[in-house]
């Protein structure tokens, strides 16, 4: 017996009709919830647009054409912000299975890596993105340097860039100990000793017992002598909640003084 095929009926082909059309509108409608009240003919409605749509404010009013050049900024803050937002959600979903504590954390490492499904896809993610984000900040920092875009009317926002730097550097240096092996517990003990290394000028100068602040800069770190358990829920604590927090208000801070 042959089989007849079925012809759409007019519902089916209506609806169809309206997916199409949809899909052809998007670019349309997207650009309507930019432009609420129409496009802007004035430099007051241009203003007034940047002010209030944070994909507009990236760029002034008015901008020389060769400035809108992708050879400009190479987008490097761009990149640097998007490896952030990545780092926060391959950090959100490893922090359902990782146990930060000395006895667990390197078996919870180890479970992530072989259990968790795609675990191992998403730590080597968050670990790359980490890499990216501490070469792209350098890399966007020294294009400001030597293009001179740090001189006046954006020194605040330099500085800013340079907070941005340290805690890029700060970020990447906390979650290094979170492993919990070998590799990690000496590279935080050389991390600390140098933190500790101001002391041999305050002893030169015998100053030590009442000026410590390479003992105190590697209690801050260390939160004992050695590393150990009060070490490691001090890393994780700086890497999952104080850093990044700091991170999202001077990026916001860095984003609105763009210009």
């Amino acid at each position: 017996m042959n089989n007849v095929a079925r012809k759409p009926n007019a519902n089916e082909e209506s609806a169809f009709g309206r997916f199409i059309e949809n899909i052809k509108a998007a670019p349309r409608r997207f650009a309507e919830t930019m432009f609420r009240s129409g496009k802007p003919h004035s430099d007051r409605t241009r203003s007034t647009f940047v002010f209030g749509n944070v994909f507009l404010h990236l760029h002034p009013v008015r901008t020389h054409r060769w400035s809108l050049r992708w050879s400009t900024t190479w987008g490097l803050g761009i990149a640097a912000a998007s490896c952030f937002f990545v780092l926060l959600a391959t950090g959100v979903l490893l922090m359902f299975y990782y146990k930060p504590y000395p006895d667990v954390a390197y078996l919870s490492i180890k479970d992530i890596h072989f259990v968790v499904p795609t675990g191992r896809f998403m730590r080597n993610i968050h670990r790359w993105s980490g890499n990216m984000m501490v070469v792209i900040v350098l890399l966007h920092m020294a294009r400001v340097f030597y293009t001179a875009a740090y001189r006046a009317p954006r020194e605040f926002n330099w500085v800013m860039g340079m907070g941005l730097l340290a805690l890029t550097l700060g970020l990447s240096f906390t979650g290094y100990l979170l492993p919990w092996d070998q590799l990690a517990y000496w590279a935080i003990t050389i991390g600390a000793n140098i933190a500790q290394s101001p002391r041999e000028v305050t002893d030169a100068l015998g100053m030590t017992q009442w000026f410590d602040v390479g003992g105190l800069q590697k209690l801050i770190l260390l939160g004992s002598e050695d590393v150990g358990e009060e070490a490691l829920i001090r890393f994780y604590l700086f890497h999952v909640m104080i850093l990044p927090l700091a991170m999202v208000l001077l990026m916001a801070v860095h984003f609105w003084r763009i210009r």
